[in-house]
């Protein structure tokens, strides 16, 4: 028996050690208590209703229902208990139960309750929905509650989620970390894999339910992901009928024109939910300038200015279908599609000089195209149990691929000792993965316990060519030295099992993940070959505190673990620019990164949110940057050579200074120790940042509101560089139209200058190098959201699903 099959089978012999004996279990027979709430004038179901359950002591326990109406109290002691349920805009309603006399089960059928009314006139119930609320792993933000979001895409809306900051280049942070993964709807997607900045841009805020920042990742989740998961919910909670949202969006110079829309239908047994969104994002021409000098034994110094411009488009759609059988048994298929297509055209011209004098110029005119598409689409199966609603069953499987085609045309002019020619680039790159998951979710007592084995099968591929024009024939020649056609696989069996508990305000989380992967990788071309074989045992625990009604601390530990993603094992070299080349490493291996958070949530008037995480790791794929002398081409590569650790914090308040007047301030810092090594040569940096987002909003009369945000972001400090710091703000005004079902936005964003350079330094042991661009800074915006409507029945949604969320594919730019 060879190495390889010794560890799958021990692979598969921990598997069942781990999840197969929890199949077997049966919950204790303890007293329960189940109903399921209605609503006595259509009789409906009534999901996220209180229930309080009272003995001789005072409230024991609470519970809310769930989407079907459904409530249950477990682990009862066999006497007579007071339940009470309320719910706004409904009149409360109390019933005795003793479970004395019904043998310690009681099954209280369906609990009509009446809505409240009024005999002198029209009442009309309001109430201020939490906009944040802490779960022991992590944070949800209520983008429905947030009433910025009509007038915002989901980007914009990021700056606001505690732990959650965005750089100067919009690029999202998790705790200061480029290192997270984003689901949608608990499941990972196609939209979010290969440039998530634009598909957010994109996405009406309006369309999202909420957002989820899950710092410490639980077990059931996949390992990749260093800084945490980023779960995006988008509205869908329809019930019988119809519910829809529209929404029509602007932006210019930079920008363009966008729409984007929800839709829910549920008729008895089907539900559909669907959203989608398309637009435009124009940049007009800007300027840049690169100042590089070599430092090293060969002296001298590169100027190269240019100009840039670039349009694109984006757009995605995505639809649930549901079928509930009956109250046991759910059937789910859902779709993702999305598209994007980018144009580029750049101008530039270099001179290379030493101290002797003119050594080398060139000018080059460049355009450069790409497109991209993906899709996925995952089927679900839940069961459930008689004996105990809380118990499940799920088989998932999700099949997902993404392409993306680039081609770039770069024509040499005007070249004095160059040696260079016309040249094309292609680069074709792709991604599919198949999975299949078991999920089992059951009680021990008081213990909650989720368990699960996967499978994932991925394939990953290139295919990269350059032509190079042949000045006596007159045709372009393919280089093959300078392509290569990547045939990557990686296969990944897990398993995992989570406990949770709660006890006298105190709540326990904790479980191990066991993955183990090996990958076979071969490059056509060259008929090399690379395999690799690893074995992972991940733990990770939370443990939450609540110290009183309204305040809780929470302390988890993560071990989590990052893989290269095609973006970074595709060897294909970039060379739009002659001097400055970015490629990947098929060779890269995972690492792993260890980390301990400590946060705390009060939630009164003022809702604050803050905490403290400190971070570590080794062997961290980095893109790296050195010098070729011979060449003059400052190369940057990914290679396994980052080491480091990280001390973040954050401090997320909201307040509600009047009922007209509300006030949000989201900080972020992190200070970072950094060790790399370039050409064999160890490179140290380190450096404290920071991310200050402040936002206002106030209410006027007849629908009028006003809104002013201010985000202060500091210098970046990166392994081998630095960025310079910028103040954006923005200011906007909404009025919402009948009834609140339309509402009209426009904003001044950053009024106070038309341009910004962004100014980025790299340095390694024997150059130094400057790329100052002149951006667009100021900007106009409008929204029109429409919503209708109207719903009365929630559909089910399969609690459990697949996610796959343990790749990265971080640019060079992150």
């Amino acid at each position: 028996m060879n190495k390889l099959t010794r560890k799958t089978c021990l692979f598969f012999t921990v598997c069942c050690l781990f999840v197969l004996p929890v199949f077997g279990q049966a919950p204790l027979n303890d007293s329960t208590i189940t109903g399921i709430v209605v609503d006595s004038a259509t009789g409906s179901p009534l999901a996220y209703i209180t229930i309080g359950l009272k003995n001789d002591t005072g409230i024991i326990k609470a519970a809310v229902t769930k989407e079907d109406g459904s409530f249950i109290f477990s682990d009862l002691k066999p006497v007579s208990y007071s339940l009470t349920v309320m719910a706004m805009g409904f009149r409360k309603q109390t019933l005795q139960v003793n479970l004395a006399a019904a043998n310690g089960h009681a099954g209280l059928g369906k609990i009509s309750i009446v809505r409240a009314s009024s005999t002198l006139k029209e009442v009309k119930v309001t109430g201020e929905k939490p906009i944040i609320t802490q779960q022991i792993d992590g944070i949800s933000y209520d983008l429905q509650a947030d009433p910025d979001s009509k007038g915002s895409n989901v980007l914009e809306m990021m700056r606001k989620v505690p732990h959650i900051s965005l750089d100067a280049d919009d690029n999202i942070l998790l705790n200061g970390d480029a290192g997270y993964k984003i689901l949608i709807n608990g499941k990972p997607s196609s939209m979010a894999e290969r440039n998530p900045k634009a598909i957010l841009r994109s996405m009406p805020a309006s369309t999202i339910q909420r957002i989820e920042v899950i710092t410490t990742p639980s077990s059931k989740y996949d390992g990749e992901g260093f800084a945490g998961i980023i779960n995006i919910i988008t509205n869908k909670r329809p019930a019988d009928g119809y519910k829809g949202t529209i929404n029509l969006n602007g932006r210019a110079p930079v920008g363009g024109p966008g729409m984007g829309g929800s839709l829910s239908l549920k008729s008895g047994k089907w539900g559909l939910s669907a959203s989608g969104a398309a637009s435009i994002y124009n940049s007009p021409e800007t300027k840049t300038t690169i100042n590089r000098s070599a430092t090293g034994t060969k002296k001298d110094h590169l100027l190269q200015n240019g100009t840039q411009k670039s349009n694109s488009s984006n757009g995605y759609i995505g639809a649930e279908i549901s079928y509930e059988a009956d109250s046991l048994n759910l059937v789910s298929v859902q779709l993702n599609i999305n598209g994007n297509k980018d144009k580029d055209n750049n101008k530039q011209q270099s001179v290379l000089t030493a101290s002797d004098g003119y050594l080398q110029g060139y000018d080059i005119a460049g355009k450069g195209e790409t497109h991209g598409d993906g899709k996925d689409i995952s089927l679900n199966y839940q069961l459930g149990f008689k004996r105990n609603k809380k118990d499940l069953l799920t088989f998932s499987y999700r099949y997902f691929t993404y392409d993306s085609r680039q081609h770039a045309d770069v024509s040499v002019l005007d070249t004095i000792n160059y040696p260079l020619s016309d040249y094309k680039q292609s680069n074709r790159q792709s991604a599919s993965e198949q999975t299949a998951q078991v999920d089992y979710v059951f009680t021990i007592g008081k213990v909650a316990v989720e368990s699960g084995v996967k499978a994932i099968f991925r394939k990953n591929e290139g295919d990269f060519q350059t032509s190079i024009f042949d000045h006596l024939t007159g045709d372009f020649n393919q280089d093959t030295s300078l392509g290569n056609v990547l045939r990557n696989r990686q296969n990944i069996l897990a398993a995992y099992n989570t406990y949770e508990y709660g006890i006298n305000g105190w709540s326990f989380k904790g479980g191990v993940r066991i993955e183990q992967t090996t990958i076979d990788a071969d490059f056509i071309s060259n008929a090399s070959n690379v395999k690799q074989n690893y074995f992972n045992v991940m733990p990770a625990i939370s443990i939450g505190k609540k110290l009183s009604k309204k305040s809780m601390m929470t302390l988890g530990f993560r071990q989590r673990i990052k893989r290269p993603g095609v973006n970074q094992l595709n060897p294909f070299i970039d060379r739009s620019n002659p001097n400055v080349e970015h490629t990947g490493n098929p060779e890269l291996s995972p690492a792993l990164l260890n980390g301990v958070q400590l946060g705390y949530t009060y939630s009164g008037k003022v809702v604050i949110v803050t905490g403290v995480d400190y971070a570590y790791f080794n062997k961290l794929a980095i893109p790296v940057s050195f010098l070729i002398p011979e060449t003059n081409v400052v190369r940057t590569r990914f290679e396994n050579a980052g080491s480091g650790k990280g001390l973040s914090g954050s401090l997320n308040i909201s307040y509600p200074a009047t009922k007209r007047l509300s006030l949000t301030l989201n900080n972020n810092f992190v200070y970072i120790w950094t060790k790399s090594v370039s050409k064999g040569a160890n490179i140290d940096n380190q450096g404290f940042m920071y991310t200050i987002a402040g936002s206002a909003g106030y209410k006027f009369d007849k629908g009028w509101r006003v809104s002013g945000n201010v985000n202060v972001i500091s210098p970046k400090v990166t392994f081998q560089g630095t960025s310079n710091s910028v103040v954006t703000s923005s200011f906007g005004l909404t009025k919402s139209l009948l009834n609140d079902k339309l509402s009209l936005s426009a904003a001044l964003i950053n009024p106070f200058g038309k341009f910004r350079n962004d100014i980025r330094n790299t340095f390694g042991n024997d150059f130094e190098q400057n790329i100052t661009r002149r951006l667009y800074f100021r900007a106009i915006s409008f929204n029109l959201n429409y919503n209708f409507g109207k719903l009365r029945e929630t559909i089910r949604k399969n609690k459990r699903g697949i996610k796959n969320d343990d790749v990265s594919n971080e640019d060079f730019n992150q």
